[in-house]
């Protein structure tokens, strides 16, 4: 396989929790929550990485560590086959324009007194991305990108659906002419119907473009439909990265074939999915010892409650499970 584009080790990202009265009369520390404890993965050129979980895992803060709005506490970024120094004024001006965030919210993101028009002007002239006698219509040439009309450069963003919004989030992220889109979960805030569409554009542009795309979803239909490869995370860890017709068809650790069990299928005389995983995630503020999973897990035994289960390779699957062989065969 070639280099991977963007890579991350052993990310950790810890955010420090609030304090009650109680807590601060007793003089209690700071909670802390404990929202990456040592992810690592690689984004590979034209693929679609797939990034699934509960909510509440770490979905949307890895995100952010991948396109550094957050800064890690510990591990590491590699870009190109290079470690990351955002330091390096050369390299850390690469880095932005390569890697671009798709946002959940595209209202939230975009701002409310400025055009369209303007929102990807800005772009375009402060990343010096076209001379400026080529930015209005280098903003048109985008725009037509994503399937909205010229005119919508001159309207602002409450005058557009939601939909409508996110595809514009989508043309302001390729602006930067990006090599990796990191879409976190673009499209769940969106009607059913919308969603299709926002999804096929995304494949669309990825094969157009050439890009990686990192799509972070909770919606496993949607997984497999467009994804090369799965990770799947739980409670700041990812506990499975394979293939996404071998995870489908052979999900290795107790929690993917938990979250496989619950998705709805359209079968006549059937209601719907499965109880999802047994009980709640737990508090990130309290991750259980061990294994994360092992208070919801029926495998779980003596060395789960008491050893993290590191990932592993089992069969072309990576997979931090003790049993994993037990739970494959029994699958």
């Amino acid at each position: 396989m070639s280099v991977a584009l963007l890579e991350a080790e052993g990310l950790v990202k810890h955010f420090p929790g609030r304090r009650s009265a109680a807590d601060l009369l007793r003089g209690r520390a700071r909670p802390v929550v404990r929202a990456l404890e040592g992810v690592s993965l690689a984004i590979h050129p034209g693929e679609t990485l797939g990034i699934v979980g509960e909510s509440g895992c770490g979905k949307s803060t890895l995100a952010r560590c991948l396109v550094q709005l957050h800064a890690p506490d510990a591990g590491t970024l590699r870009f190109e086959g290079a470690p990351l120094d955002l330091g390096d004024a050369g390299q850390a001006e690469r880095f932005r324009r390569a890697v671009q965030m798709v946002f959940q919210d595209p209202y939230g993101s975009l701002n409310p007194r400025m055009t369209v028009g303007q929102v990807l002007a800005e772009v375009l002239a402060v990343h010096r991305i076209v001379p400026p006698g080529r930015i209005a219509a280098r903003a048109a040439e985008l725009l037509a990108q994503v399937g909205l009309p010229a005119d919508a450069a001159a309207r602002r963003p409450y005058e557009f659906s939601g939909g409508q919004r996110q595809r514009i989030g989508i043309a302001r992220a390729l602006a930067m002419e990006p090599l990796v889109l990191i879409a976190d979960e673009p499209v769940s805030a969106l009607d059913v119907s919308v969603q299709a569409q926002i999804v096929n554009l995304f494949l669309e542009l990825q094969a157009r473009l050439g890009l990686a795309l990192v799509f972070i979803t909770h919606d496993l239909r949607l997984v497999r439909h467009m994804t090369h490869r799965v990770a799947v995370m739980y409670l700041g860890r990812i506990v499975e990265t394979a293939p996404t017709g071998a995870l489908f068809a052979a999900p290795r650790h107790p929690y993917t074939q938990a979250l496989l069990r619950a998705v709805p299928r359209l079968r006549p005389g059937r209601r719907g999915g499965d109880a999802a995983v047994l009980g709640e995630l737990p508090s990130p503020l309290a991750p259980p010892p061990g294994c994360a999973f092992h208070p919801r897990c029926p495998w779980a035994e003596g060395r789960c409650r008491a050893e993290v289960p590191r990932l592993r390779d089992l069969a072309g699957a990576l997979v931090a499970c003790h049993r994993a062989e037990e739970v494959s065969s029994a699958s």
